[in-house]
């Protein structure tokens, strides 16, 4: 599908955050400025190379509270006792869902993933989340929770559910332990702080944050490869920064958050914040960068909501009733991409889906 083009003039704009001032970026149809240039797009070689006034601390994304969530009304039925089994079954993978849990459920009940209370039911099944659990919507804590669970649940019947780093995940993560500790930004002096509630960061999450929901982010893998499908959660190349295999990425982000240096978590972040590597002009070489270097056929990720990488921006104050018209996943860059985040923050589509995709 052809992106839409709707170019208009950039404005700068300003938010402030305890004396911390944070240049933002909107455009006629939205906070993106949709061309190669915005500092979403592929990571720069160097430090200067960054777009000028470039800072992750800026409002990622817009919410739109419509007030017309799906609610899930769930039944209090025992769960029935697992069965384990034996073999491999279908593969399926969740884009974003920042703090939906109630999307999130009718969605996975939808595939025949939970029952009606919310329990494992699939059996062999095999479910991948693309992280982002938290932030912008309104019970991110409950999301994780119930991914945990489900993890335990999934595995007693023989099948597995499990979940990728986020770039939300990290910050977080840098918002519980570094707080309003100042790091180098890249920009400017910035904190996880000011960046975490300028991203959609939401106090009841914190107050129900516990030490088990730190670690178990913490120890979040941030690449695997499945049947042939690179599975991520940002949309860049960053991850090459990291190491030349899986297991060497996943182990340096991992160390990286052990050693617990604000300005290093910071930089790793930053990285995972950036999108649209595969969107523009020579975006099917950059997907082919991390295939012929990490293995598979096709990168299935999230991060950033399809109707951004169309152009099919919602309104952000909400007075579009209709939404952006999500259903399916984006498969995009040559057939190479696949986009799994429809943008359930937006009203858009909290995406659910098997893989290899049958349309």
């Amino acid at each position: 599908m052809t992106q839409g083009a709707g170019q208009g003039p950039e404005v700068e704009r300003t938010a402030t955050l305890r004396d911390f001032r944070v240049p933002a970026y909107v455009h006629e149809t939205g906070p993106y400025v949709h061309s190669s240039t915005h500092p979403g797009d592929v990571v720069p070689p160097s430090e200067e190379a960054y777009p000028e006034g470039y800072t992750p601390t800026q409002r990622d994304l817009p919410v739109i509270n419509r007030g017309d969530t799906v609610q899930v009304t769930v039944d209090p039925v025992a769960a029935p006792a697992p069965q384990p089994a034996t073999g491999k079954g279908p593969l399926y993978v969740v884009g974003d869902v920042h703090g939906y849990l109630d999307e999130l459920l009718a969605a996975l009940q939808e595939q025949g993933l939970v029952d009606s209370a919310g329990n494992w039911c699939a059996g062999t099944a095999r479910l991948w989340f693309l992280g982002d659990f938290t932030d912008r919507g309104p019970d991110g804590i409950g999301v994780i929770d119930l991914v945990m669970r489900l993890s335990a649940e999934a595995a007693a019947a023989g099948g597995y559910c499990k979940a990728l780093m986020g770039n939300h995940e990290l910050l977080l993560l840098g918002a519980k332990r570094f707080g309003d500790t100042p790091v180098n930004s890249g920009a400017g002096t910035a904190t996880f702080q000011a960046a975490w509630l300028l991203n959609g960061g939401q106090k009841t999450d914190m107050d129900r944050l516990q030490d088990h929901h730190l670690q178990w982010m913490a120890r979040l893998d941030a690449v695997e490869e499945v049947d042939g499908h690179l599975l991520l959660h940002s949309d860049t190349t960053a991850y090459l920064d990291y190491g030349r295999s899986i297991e060497e990425v996943n182990d340096t982000v991992r160390e990286t958050l052990t050693r617990n240096d604000a300005d290093e978590v910071w930089d790793l972040f930053r990285k995972f914040t950036k999108r649209f590597s595969f969107r523009d002009e020579g975006g099917a070489d950059a997907v082919r960068s991390l295939l012929d270097t990490y293995g598979g056929t096709r990168v299935v990720h999230g991060h950033s909501p399809i109707p951004y990488l169309l152009g099919e921006v919602g309104s952000e104050d909400g007075e579009d009733d209709r939404g952006p018209a999500v259903a399916e996943p984006h498969v995009y860059a040559d057939g190479l991409a696949i986009a799994m985040d429809g943008g359930v923050t937006m009203a858009g589509k909290l995406l659910v889906r098997q893989l290899p995709l049958t349309n």
